[in-house]
């Protein structure tokens, strides 16, 4: 019987699910990290169940994983694996964390599974529409910039500081007068803009292959959002960033507020 690889991301990305629920609140040891960083058990034990359902049913593909690093031979697919986006929430007993699972075939991410192990919910693309899976059955994904609620990442690294800040954006005339911030200071948040849960989603840095964005940003793709980097630009490319938005007018509003700040 042939396994999709939509189906592996899922699977594997339930079985992180699974780990990180099974541990939140308890005693957890904690490995140091550059930059203050840290990962937990949990991080660590969801990682190998993902990578478990991984390489049984993908034996001869690569693995990039956010605590292992590389690993498997040298290939064309290489999967994508943050087993716990929002460590600190999860540290602090906040509820607010994703387990993120994509396949990378050649330079393109077309399959991911973006899973929410608090809500029951498993995000997930094929490279065709973009669906949540709720009890067992799957629903469609529609963007909306209803919500005016827009996603701000504040963590560092900050390369495009001091010409840009994405802190700034808070505190802005324009964007108070239309839209309302919010930090959740995890990928799920990219979720919800593809979900209509969110209408926008802004931060920096350069992230092509990054195991905490790239599952994220084939669901927003997938579901039809705006996807660029922080100018506007094809996304991995110059100043790199993201800016992912539920519609055109939403993302051109955000644009001109990014610019004005490398403007001034």
């Amino acid at each position: 019987m042939l396994i999709m690889d939509s189906d592996v991301a899922v699977a594997a990305a339930e079985a992180g699910a699974a780990v990180v629920r099974s541990r939140y609140g308890a005693t957890l040891a904690r490995v140091p990290k550059s930059g203050g960083d840290f990962a937990t058990a949990a991080d660590i034990e969801a990682e190998q169940a993902i990578l478990d359902v991984i390489r049984a049913a993908r034996p001869d593909d690569a693995v990039l994983g956010e605590e292992s690093g590389h690993t498997g031979p040298a290939a064309e697919r290489t999967w994508l694996v943050d087993p716990l986006c929002g460590t600190l929430n999860y540290a602090a007993r906040m509820p607010l964390v994703a387990v993120n699972v994509a396949l990378r075939t050649g330079t393109d991410t077309t399959v991911a599974a973006v899973a929410d192990p608090f809500a029951g919910e498993v995000f997930r693309t094929d490279g065709g529409p973009a669906r949540v899976r709720r009890d067992g059955v799957d629903e469609p994904l529609t963007p909306s910039a209803e919500s005016g609620l827009v996603d701000v990442n504040l963590d560092p690294p900050f390369p495009n500081d001091p010409a840009f800040r994405a802190v700034r954006l808070l505190g802005h005339p324009e964007f108070v007068a239309r839209f309302r911030p919010r930090v959740v200071s995890t990928t799920l948040a990219l979720a919800w803009v593809a979900a209509g849960r969110r209408a926008a989603y802004v931060t920096d840095g350069h992230l092509r292959d990054s195991v905490h964005f790239a599952a994220g940003i084939a669901l927003c793709r997938a579901a039809g959002c705006v996807v660029t980097g922080i100018h506007g630009q094809p996304l991995h490319t110059g100043a790199g960033g993201l800016l992912v938005a539920a519609d055109h007018d939403t993302h051109r509003a955000l644009l001109a507020l990014v610019k004005e700040q490398f403007a001034g």
